[in-house]
């Protein structure tokens, strides 16, 4: 077996695996189960206050300093996935990078536009329901396009992302790889 490298530490799989599962649940849920759905939310805000501060203060790829590229930075890879001559990154790639960010800020909002709901001042006004579930939709529409990069890339650069985000550990870096 090649020599692996620990990237993902522990408390970033879970929580990935946690926003995964809670914002699968209140996805379906919506507008079905208002308890459990409300509960969900902020429990995947509490998620994202968390990796906030572990993005600020956690292990090296964990960081944002890491994996948040300037835009030119993300656009230059993106032609380089098109062109088949993208480097393999050890941790996020500055497309999973760009990602992580819009994910997050797409969560973020559909959870305030959830919250908003529970206040007198938005408590059953429809055009803060759709805003919600609108930015609910494009977030699973973010997810589509997660997926789809996670898949060309492990197809590209012959590893297991799903199966690195469960043990922790990739590849170690080789040849013209950027850690």
């Amino acid at each position: 077996m090649p020599e692996s490298v620990r990237v993902w530490d522990p408390l970033v799989r879970i929580f990935h695996w946690s926003l995964v599962g809670f914002f699968t649940f209140s996805w379906i849920t919506g507008g079905e189960w208002d308890d459990p759905h409300e509960i969900s939310g902020y429990i995947i805000a509490g998620l994202l206050t968390f990796r906030v501060i572990w993005g600020l203060v956690g292990s090296h790829y964990a960081r944002f300093r890491h994996f948040v590229h300037h835009p030119r930075v993300v656009v230059d890879y993106l032609g380089d996935i098109v062109a088949k001559r993208e480097r393999r990154h050890i941790g996020h790639n500055p497309a999973g990078g760009a990602m992580v960010v819009m994910l997050m800020i797409a969560l973020a909002a559909t959870a305030f536009t959830g919250w908003l709901q529970t206040t007198d001042m938005f408590w059953g006004v429809e055009w803060m329901e759709e805003t919600h579930g609108f930015l609910a939709d494009g977030v699973m529409v973010l997810v589509v396009a997660h997926l789809a990069g996670v898949f060309v890339a492990s197809r590209r650069h012959g590893e297991n992302l799903p199966r690195a985000m469960i043990t922790g550990k990739k590849r170690a870096p080789g040849g013209d790889d950027l850690a």
